[in-house]
């Protein structure tokens, strides 16, 4: 077996890839990281998710909750508590990374087998698809809006509306598509310095875009005397516990696979911090930029749609100079940019990549991922604010915290954090289960996702049908359960616990 070097940081690293490079598992993209290699720090994971929160997305879910009836200060808890919960299952999949420099399919291969680990990755990576398709149609609009802004005649330069949408608007999305891919082309250190540089700058431009609504606005007063639409807890919960799922949704995605970016992490501690200061208080404090935004936006523009209100791309359109246009949308390029490469192109190109390891590099699988992202639609699911939250958030949120079930049990709790790194690259090593698949953890995520999306098939009429509110919360808690008492009922042949470093 490949010998180990453990360090006394509790890093893992392999002495030698001699032993693994041969494998049908191996790419040198999905190789475990050196400790030498290892370079994130504190303020790397804390600008990555400042990056990531200050999107356009985000600003939407502050903005979408008001339209559905919460109040400020109800909707900035919700969002704030959404966010506290899911950091919970990112930091306990973050350990891993950093631990043994592996991504997360590489992880999950742990749990579900060599190949096994295919399930759990696809279902994120077609997830990753449509956020991709999401993201790159707002930086396609913004840049629509910002080309605008510059030519007067842009909009109507080609005339015509193919699918509901200008030539040049399908120009701008294409335009900003190749933009994303072309970062990926160029490797993951760009991206380090990317978010490294978008994180304050798109904070500072959004402070300035605030400062003018409360004065456009005349003060914060008709924000803070906004009742909302509920008198009542029974009223209120309605809205807010399938609001607190769909925020957890938000970011299911990199509870699973921040392992992606912390292999590259110079220790635990600097990562988990970095993480914990920058989630939940970014998303919170970005929402109610959007918030105070949104309310401002509705006295300044009294006959504007609220679909056009609850959307900052169509809010800073109504501003009469270009410059102000142009800054603004450039802003929105820049964050919806940072955030789509990091959260919708790196796992899936690292997914489609596990599938095929000698065939699909993570170029080929960030390529793989930006067409899929076309085919999904994205336009579509951005149509309005409670198709967004109330359906495409709220549905996936319950397939994949019934991966993380899987994941969190299995590396905490039945392994005790100890994996024999070299395996994970062997189709016949300690992984290998039943043909590189291991059952249990594959019916473990089969009755999570049952039990949490159950509600589709439901009447709404019917009491049951609210099952799906809590799609995140039935999904992770039947998986993890269900998972954790097979493998300690049916253990797997192979010794589950194996010789590793310390934690």
């Amino acid at each position: 077996m490949t010998e180990t070097i453990q360090h006394p940081d509790g890093r893992v690293e392999l002495k030698s890839l001699d032993n693994i490079k041969a494998s049908p598992l191996y790419n040198d993209d999905l190789a475990p990281v050196p400790v030498s290699r290892r370079n994130w720090t504190t303020y790397n994971y804390a600008a990555l998710w400042i990056s990531m929160a200050h999107c356009i997305p985000t600003y939407m879910l502050s903005s979408g909750l008001i339209g559905a009836g919460m109040n400020w200060w109800q909707a900035l808890i919700t969002i704030l508590l959404g966010n506290s919960i899911v950091l919970i299952p990112i930091l306990l999949n973050s350990h891993p990374g950093t631990k043994y420099g592996i991504p997360f399919p590489i992880f999950a291969r742990a749990a579900y087998g060599t190949y096994g680990s295919n399930l759990p990755a696809l279902m994120r990576a077609i997830v990753a698809c449509g956020w991709f398709g999401i993201q790159a149609w707002i930086g396609g609009a913004a840049l629509h809006t910002f080309f605008g802004a510059i030519f007067p005649q842009w909009h109507t330069l080609l005339g015509g509306k193919p699918g509901g949408h200008t030539p040049t608007e399908w120009i701008s999305f294409l335009l900003f598509w190749s933009i994303n891919i072309l970062i990926i082309y160029r490797g993951m250190d760009l991206l380090r310095k990317v978010e490294n540089w978008a994180a304050p700058f798109v904070l500072i431009m959004t402070a300035f875009l605030l400062a003018w609504a409360i004065w456009r606005a005349h003060g914060l007063g008709y924000l803070l005397t906004e009742k909302g639409k509920f008198t009542t807890w029974s009223q209120f919960q309605i809205v807010f516990i399938p609001s607190l799922t769909a925020m957890i949704g938000f970011w299911a995605t990199l509870s699973l696979n921040m392992p992606d970016f912390t292999r590259f992490g110079r220790s635990q501690r600097e990562q988990a911090i970095g993480q914990t200061i920058a989630l939940p208080t970014t998303m919170t404090v970005f929402a109610a930029m959007g918030v105070i935004i949104t309310s401002a936006a509705i006295v300044i523009y009294p006959n504007l749609p609220m679909t056009d209100l609850w959307d900052p791309i169509k809010l800073v359109a109504q501003f009469k100079a270009p410059l102000v246009i142009a800054i603004s949308m450039f802003t929105v390029v820049v964050a919806t940019l940072a955030v789509n490469i990091a959260a919708n192109v790196v796992s899936p190109a690292n997914d489609f990549s596990n599938a095929f390891p000698k065939w699909i590099s993570f170029r080929t699988g960030g390529l793989i991922t930006g067409i899929l992202g076309i085919l999904m639609r994205p336009w579509r699911l951005l149509a309005d604010p409670s198709g967004y939250i109330f359906g495409w958030l709220l549905i996936y949120s319950g397939a994949l915290g019934s991966i993380a079930g899987v994941l969190i049990i299995d590396y905490w709790i039945v392994r005790k954090k100890q994996l024999a790194l070299a395996d994970l690259y062997l189709p016949n090593g300690a992984y290998k289960y039943i043909g590189g698949w291991n059952w249990r953890a594959v019916l473990a995520t089969g009755l999570g996702c049952a039990v949490a999306l159950v509600g589709i098939f439901i009447d709404p009429k019917n009491p049951w049908h609210h099952l799906l509110d809590y799609a995140w919360f039935l999904g992770f808690a039947v998986s993890a359960i269900v998972h954790g008492v097979l493998m300690k009922a049916v253990p797997p042949e192979q010794p589950v616990v194996v010789a590793a470093a310390a934690a």
